[in-house]
């Protein structure tokens, strides 16, 4: 029978990581062990087991996490030990004041759940004593610091090529765009059909989205993590990319909207628009020379392939009919056209 959905990842974590997250809770056991013998070192498994993260950073995020909800859930429930006993209550009694405490300090989400979590296991487990107390926060301790340590040691992961292929996705998106515009300036399309191009335009924000998200998972892989100089080139890269597509996609959701809002099939009988066709598409091939390495890289001939756009197009009267779209095309095509060549070229 098929496990439902709801607890199932749409991939699986790295087998590294899995196999990270065992030998940190390994060696936390074994040193806590050796360093506090009379206890099992329960509290420095969990922390090594959640500890471990994808990236340097977020480790060691929620090691801090770990330990100062340890701490403040530990010294909650020894405080509550010392007042009212060992009552079955007062279990109960120390998750909800946790609860509230967490809320009341306005703690992350981590920290938070980590004061009643820690305050039940040790009103469950343990005696209310000082010693027992410090050996339990001690134990936390030296789990999350060897989690975070394993994570630093053993290949810090680096998340760059997801980064750098949604930046080269959304390129490709913007270009195909333009070329839609293109098309529809030139030729006569119905008005479904120019409705599409703007939602396909519309598309681009969650593209541009998805690569945002993407070059801030790769940037966050990069911190603290001992290969970070290696790799800072590719990511400071696809971060430049990034901010000039941003410019390009807002400047082709306008286009395609003023596209929408003005579009008639006598556009095409204006002169301005196999002009301005002509630079959607060259705009698009150069989109793409940006984020593709040209064939011939690879062929021994050194020289890429140029850039196809010009320079500024000489602008002729539109129709009065027409002179809106015409103004509004003109103006995108050149801020795409400094974005893509510069503003020097």
């Amino acid at each position: 029978m098929a496990f439902p959905a709801r607890i199932r990842a749409d991939s699986r974590i790295p087998l590294l990581q899995a196999l990270k997250t065992s030998v940190a809770a390994v060696l936390s056991w074994f040193v806590c062990l050796a360093i506090l013998p009379n206890q099992l070192p329960i509290f420095a498994a969990i922390a090594a087991l959640l500890v471990v993260q994808p990236s340097v950073n977020q480790s060691l995020g929620r090691a801090v996490e770990r330990s100062a909800g340890v701490v403040v859930g530990v010294l909650l429930a020894f405080g509550a030990g010392l007042l009212f006993g060992t009552a079955s209550w007062l279990v109960l009694a120390a998750v909800v004041v946790a609860v509230l405490l967490g809320w009341a300090l306005r703690l992350t989400p981590g920290s938070a759940a980590q004061i009643p979590i820690s305050a039940m296991l040790v009103l469950s487990i343990g005696a209310q004593s000082p010693e027992y107390a410090a050996a339990r926060i001690a134990e936390t301790l030296i789990g999350a610091a060897i989690g975070v340590i394993v994570n630093l040691v053993l290949v810090p992961p680096v998340v760059l090529q997801p980064a750098r292929l949604a930046v080269a996705r959304l390129a490709r998106d913007t270009a195909a765009t333009l070329e839609d515009i293109a098309d529809a300036v030139q030729g006569r399309r119905s008005r479904n059909e120019v409705e599409a191009i703007l939602v396909r335009a519309r598309e681009l924000r969650d593209a541009r989205t998805t690569a945002e998200a993407a070059v801030e998972k790769a940037r966050e892989s990069l911190m603290l993590n001992p290969r970070r100089s290696h790799h800072r080139g590719t990511l400071e890269s696809d971060e430049e990319m990034l901010a000039r597509l941003t410019v390009v996609t807002t400047r082709v959701v306008g286009m395609a909207r003023a596209l929408r809002d003005h579009y008639d099939t006598s556009i095409a009988d204006e002169p301005m628009a196999r002009a301005i066709g002509t630079e959607l598409r060259r705009a698009g091939h150069d989109l793409r020379l940006l984020v593709v390495d040209d064939p011939r890289r690879h062929t021994g001939d050194p020289a890429p392939e140029p850039t196809a756009l010009t320079q500024p197009i000489q602008v002729a009267g539109p129709s009065d009919e027409h002179w809106v779209l015409i103004g509004a095309l003109l103006e995108d095509v050149r801020r795409v056209r400094e974005e893509i060549v510069g503003t020097d070229s």
